[in-house]
């Protein structure tokens, strides 16, 4: 009898985790696919979702930290609140998280030999991210926001990390070659690029009234196709790096 009444609660939060899982898995099937020459092993591209998923906890305890402090210096009122907030604690925690387990988990992989393979692992570990983050999202606010989210938010994170990817796959080719300043110069902007993206996309968010909001809607589309073309692009042109082996 108590599990009949349980049933329709149980049955509307899966409803809802579905919700919030499909949008992320889209993409991720769609920036796989897009992998023209050797596509990556499910078993590592599941290990790269647990990865995002991981680092949602650190970015987490990351945003509380610098959060507060932040809060202690600067008036909460002040734009300036504003922008440190979502550019140089969100953004920068967040996107931080995903690259350091991004790299702790590929960087000496050895199917990391092709160029496009960065973009894959980025989106993995972000959409990861963005899965367990929009459950969390949905479970609380419902299906509205499971909507929304996945027009928005998703979407969003899937292209910071498509941008981070783009680098991050610079990066290794560049460090197979011995250009070891190029590399570290590439690994810098898989990172840099990302938040000044995040922090926007965060900041037009907050400002965005009524009035507004058609400027959040068309820096979300911007990004998206400015990403779906990358994506494309970066696929035809990819390429197998130079060496052949990676110390595991």
């Amino acid at each position: 009898m108590f599990f009949w009444m349980l049933a329709p609660y149980l049955t509307y939060r899966w409803l809802l985790i579905l919700a919030a899982v499909i949008p992320a898995i889209a993409l991720l099937v769609k920036v796989y696919r897009s992998d023209r020459l050797e596509r990556e092993s499910p078993y590592l591209i599941g290990r790269l979702v647990i990865s995002g998923i991981i680092s949602t906890f650190f970015a987490l305890v990351s945003e509380k930290l610098f959060g507060t402090l932040l809060s202690m210096a600067v008036p909460l009122d002040s734009k300036i609140y504003g922008i440190l907030l979502y550019f140089g604690v969100v953004a920068v925690s967040e996107e931080v998280a995903k690259y350091v387990l991004l790299r702790k988990r590929t960087w000496n992989d050895f199917e990391f030999n092709c160029q496009f393979d960065g973009i894959v692992y980025a989106t993995a570990v972000s959409l990861g991210f963005a899965l367990w983050e929009n459950i969390s999202y949905v479970t609380m606010y419902g299906f509205s926001t499971a909507v929304v989210r996945a027009i928005t938010a998703v979407p969003g994170h899937a292209c910071f990390g498509i941008f981070m990817g783009i680098f991050y796959g610079l990066a290794k080719s560049n460090d197979y070659i011995g250009l070891d300043n190029k590399a570290k110069m590439y690994n810098v902007l898989s990172v840099l690029v990302p938040v000044l993206l995040h922090g926007t996309y965060d900041y037009i968010a907050t400002i965005s009234t009524d009035d507004l909001s058609w400027l959040f809607v068309a820096f979300v589309l911007i990004l998206f196709v400015v990403s779906y073309i990358l994506v494309g692009r970066m696929a035809k042109n990819d390429k197998y790096m130079t060496r052949s082996y990676i110390i595991r």
